[in-house]
């Protein structure tokens, strides 16, 4: 029978039903499966618009785009007259100005073109033409006065070598009673050749500046010093070894501090020729050896590791901790002995190690990575996307009038009008635009990490110690991200576990402000003569007594930059407002 004849009806009514309800399931399945396809295409265009978003647009979190724009651009939405209408009454809310939170500008100081006044100087006098010293009509003249140009110069570092004569003294006439001199003191390196400013100018350029060795290598041989990249890598293997207590001091005082944020990326490991030995009872030999176990037997030049950071948001410190995977039991050996709270994104490691230490540890969510997901599905659902991006907004607002606040304050405020905007927001989240998206669309992804990280997110509403996002942490990790552009790789698990704790020194040492080779060569110094005073070795109270040592502008641009920040938003409502 061709497709085009007439279906044979049968003449009995039983048959008919029977027909009639088949027919029914083919149209019913033949309309689900059209669905599928429409929205199997809906989920490929709004990949393809990510795709080009990626590879075209800047990436940027600020969205300043008015709501009421939604009416010209997307008239066909069911329902977006109340869309619209309630994402405008939260923007506006949010737009009023708020007396309190406006400063006044502060006068532009005089810009100053003087040169430092503690640098040394050094007097010339310039060349004078001969027709400048004589007049044609008077004859000589008469020097009256300088006019002074300062300039400034640079020299390339200067190398010198320190020669300590240590005295020799014998018995006379008595051989037997030996050679007598004054005890050698402890070097980096065998015989003491290479000084602590050598190590601190190695590790600074790399950790600091991050110049892999093979160009300090021409960096020192500008200054006529032909060092080899092993001797390089000596000098730092010995600084390691010296500075190794004082980490993990660093690491025990960052924990006692009960409140610490962390975050990590990730860092090429070169796969070693042969495999670590076990250490019977460290699991984390054990782990190192199971992962390049499995690189070697795959053929894998190299593997993913990982550097964590953990930021302590009482205790001023940044410890790195280096790991071969991405796996929780780094970060849980690292909070072995924690207590308190745990900022970080939403790692299921975290959530693992909060379920397991029993009440021990309470974790806090950051809220920048939710509106950093509600931004992304933007793309696909504008409508919805910019009624949580204006919502989360607001919240921002609020810890922006925050930050000068007492603990106390910022509890009160958080209470009073933070709490309300996260109640919109979670009605928000059940409302009818929401439940429509399309199951696997970005903005649909956004709403499940909001909804299953609801309490984490809002931890932060009950602590005025805990700020509502991780970025500060985050940004740490661009210092081992421009680190690896440079020097690329790991060679070892060694060089990676060396490269956590010269990191946390260096970090450390600048999220203090200080002159971080100036710290770092103390450090080095006071642990060589036998230091054990790691107290005093901390950045925060080493500042204290070394005020030389601090970089006053870094805390003056800080200061210059939130200004500029909140003077802009200030500014930003008060438009909107009397323009609307």
């Amino acid at each position: 029978m061709s497709s085009s004849s007439p279906i044979p009806l049968p003449n009995d009514l039983t048959a008919c039903q029977a027909l009639i309800e088949q027919l029914a399931m083919t149209i019913e399945e033949q309309s689900q499966q059209i669905q599928r396809l429409k929205e199997k295409e809906q989920e490929q265009e709004l990949r393809i618009t990510e795709l080009l978003r990626l590879a075209f647009l800047k990436r940027r979190e600020r969205c300043l785009a008015d709501p009421k724009q939604l009416k010209l651009a997307f008239p066909h939405l069911p329902g977006i007259d109340d869309l619209v209408e309630g994402l405008t009454s939260a923007v506006e809310e949010q737009e009023q100005t708020i007396p309190e939170h406006q400063r006044r500008r502060p006068q532009r100081k005089p810009r100053n073109e003087q040169l430092p006044a503690h640098l040394p100087r050094y007097e010339i006098e310039a060349n004078v033409p001969d027709d400048v010293k004589h007049c044609a009509t008077h004859g000589e003249r008469t020097l009256i006065g300088y006019d002074l140009v300062e300039t400034l110069e640079f020299e390339r570092p200067v190398l010198r070598v320190r020669v300590t004569k240590y005295p020799k003294f014998a018995c006379a006439n008595a051989p037997t009673c030996g050679v007598a001199s004054p005890e050698r003191p402890t070097g980096l390196v065998e015989g003491n050749r290479y000084d602590t400013s050598v190590a601190a100018e190695i590790i600074t350029g790399k950790y600091g500046y991050h110049q892999p060795i093979y160009r300090q290598q021409d960096y020192f041989a500008g200054s006529g010093w032909m060092a080899g990249r092993s001797t390089l890598l000596n000098i730092l293997v010995g600084a390691a070894f010296v500075i190794r207590p004082l980490i993990d001091y660093f690491k025990q005082a960052l924990l006692v501090g009960g409140l610490t944020a962390t975050d990590d990326t990730r860092l090429t490991l070169l796969v070693p020729a042969s495999l670590p030995q076990i250490i019977a009872g460290d699991a984390k030999s054990q782990r190192i050896h199971e992962v390049l176990r499995q690189a070697i037997k795959e053929g894998q030049p190299s593997v993913t590791a990982h550097m964590w950071v953990y930021r302590g948001l009482i205790v001023p410190l940044n410890v790195f901790d280096f790991t071969v995977s991405h796996h929780r039991d780094g970060p849980e050996r690292f909070l072995a002995n924690y207590r308190g709270v745990l900022l970080g994104d939403c790692y299921s490691g975290y959530q693992r190690i909060t379920l397991d230490s029993a009440g021990e540890i309470e974790r806090a969510a950051c809220n920048a990575h939710a509106r950093r997901k509600a931004l992304e599905g933007r793309e696909g659902y504008p409508a919805e996307a910019s009624v949580l991006l204006a919502l989360y907004q607001q919240l921002y607002d609020l810890e922006d009038r925050a930050k000068p606040m007492s603990p106390e304050e910022r509890l009160a405020l958080r209470q009073q009008e933070a709490s309300p905007i996260w109640n919109r927001l979670g009605d928000y989240l059940e409302s009818g635009p929401i439940t429509q998206l399309l199951p696997k669309s970005k903005l649909a992804q956004a709403v499940n990490y909001m909804k299953n990280h609801w309490d984490p997110l809002r931890f932060y509403l009950a602590d005025p110690r805990v700020p509502i996002d991780n970025n500060e942490s985050e940004q740490l990790m661009k210092q081992v991200a421009l680190g690896r552009k440079n020097w690329l790789f790991a060679g070892s698990v060694a060089a990676g576990e060396r490269a956590a704790d010269f990191f946390s020194l260096v970090s450390s040492a600048h999220r203090n402000d200080l002159d971080v080779w100036a710290y770092v060569k103390d450090v080095l110094d006071q642990l060589l003569a036998g230091s054990t005073d790691y107290e005093s070795l901390r950045p925060d109270v080493w500042k204290a007594a070394h005020p030389e040592a601090i970089r006053t502008y870094r805390e003056e641009e800080r200061r210059d930059r939130a200004d500029r920040t909140q003077r802009r938003r200030a500014a930003r409502r008060a438009h909107r407002q009397a323009t609307r």
